[in-house]
Parts: C-alpha cells; structure tokens; sequence
C-alpha cells in the first residue's frame, strides 16, 4: 500500500519549495507532482496543424516522494504514516502521531 495517494494534501520538506501545502495531482514511479508547486518554465515550440502557439509555457514539474510528507491538519505539520488493517480485516492508512485514519 502506497503511503501517499492522489489527491492527498502533502508538505513539501525539502527543495526551493519547503514548507509549502499542496494537493497531490499525480503519481508515478517514485515522483509526485503538486498542485501549484514545483513550477518551471518550458520553452515550448509553434505548432500550427496541433494550433498551438510557441513560448514560455509555466508548468509543475515532478519531485520525488522523499521530498514530501503527508499534512496532518489536526497538529498542523508534517507527519509520518502508517498502514494497519481494522476490525473487518481492510488496509487503513493512519497518522504515526496521533493514530487517526488518513481518509
């Protein structure tokens, strides 16, 4: 079970962007990107058949999962997770500080 799911609100603790809360939008081997974090500028060619214009094109590039923790809105930081399996035998992710259930 992956400890961090899209659409997951995450911190990021290292890199340009440290402190910074944002929404998970994608996940693939090992990288993650944010909503609105990680922003690099693309120099994009003039496409006419595709009617797509050249330029400087800003977008969110990839970091790595090592980079981000998941958010715990209760404590207001950043926290660890662990996976356990309930009463009816079904995988849960939880906080490691308080033990609540990430939904």
């Amino acid at each position: 079970m992956q400890k961090i799911k899209m659409n997951d609100e995450v911190i990021v603790i290292a890199g340009k962007d440290k402190g910074s809360i944002g929404t998970v939008t994608k996940i693939a081997n090992n990288k993650v990107v944010v909503e609105g974090l990680n922003i690099a500028k693309k120099h994009t060619k003039p496409n006419p058949n595709a009617g797509v214009t050249g330029g400087i094109i800003d977008t969110e590039m990839p970091m790595a999962v090592s980079n981000v923790a998941i958010y715990n809105t209760k404590t207001k930081k950043a926290d660890r997770v662990g996976v356990r399996t309930d009463k009816d035998g079904n995988k849960e992710r939880f906080f490691k500080s308080n033990g609540d259930s990430i939904v």
